[in-house]
């Protein structure tokens, strides 16, 4: 019997997976984490043939997790489940040791193909991203300034480049509006820009929103 733990904060996304998965998995005990802390202590407290992650959830991001539980356990799968587009955050999750990465947007047959694929000791990239991959693979040689964004950074760039504002990041990040201040200010200095304006104009023009 497949063992599969589902981590998002919103109860609503893990019902719908649940239910999807038993549709077309059979019989399957799940698990349900709302947080990173809530993560980690199930992983380590229990096996589960893979982990269905969200990068958005309250305190620690889902890039911060996927690193520590791949440090702590190198066998377990991860599919990352994200509202966020591929073009954001799919090459850092796959590089961050995420087997998989797949929109919420996607249908449910390309989220149970996913597993099915990644249980089999594969990887996981949707089709649209395999096409682009050798492009994006060649953006990093040539290391992009935003490449040099730690994970938390560049999320914030993505979320304030898609026009919200520090209240609204903060709200979602379940950070205070000071500390969304000071990754601004940390992401214009190391993207060598002064203006949100600036910020927005170089997140469209290397097709980051």
């Amino acid at each position: 019997m497949l063992r599969i733990l589902i981590a998002d904060d919103h109860a609503v996304v893990r019902q719908g997976v649940k239910k999807i998965l038993v549709e077309e998995l059979g019989d399957v005990v799940f698990g349900e984490a709302q947080n990173g802390a809530e993560v980690l202590e199930l992983v380590s407290g229990q096996k589960w043939d893979i982990l269905i992650l969200d990068i958005s959830m309250p305190g620690r991001s889902g890039l911060d997790i996927l690193k520590d539980l791949r440090r702590e356990n190198r066998n377990l799968s991860i599919l990352v489940l994200s509202i966020y587009p591929e073009d954001h955050y799919a090459i850092r999750a796959l590089r961050s040791g995420a087997s998989g990465y797949i929109t919420k947007g996607s249908a449910p047959d390309e989220l149970v193909n996913a597993i099915k694929k990644i249980l089999a000791g594969e990887k996981y990239i949707s089709a649209d991203l395999a096409r682009k991959l050798p492009f994006y693979l060649d953006r990093e040689t040539e290391q992009s300034p935003h490449e040099k964004l730690s994970d938390r950074e560049y999320q914030v760039m993505c979320m304030m480049a898609s026009g919200k504002t520090p209240t609204l990041i903060a709200e979602e990040l379940c950070l205070s509006v000071k500390s969304i201040s000071t990754y601004r200010s940390r992401i214009l200095e190391k993207l060598e820009l002064k203006t949100n304006a600036e910020l927005i104009h170089y997140a469209l023009e290397n097709k980051l929103v």
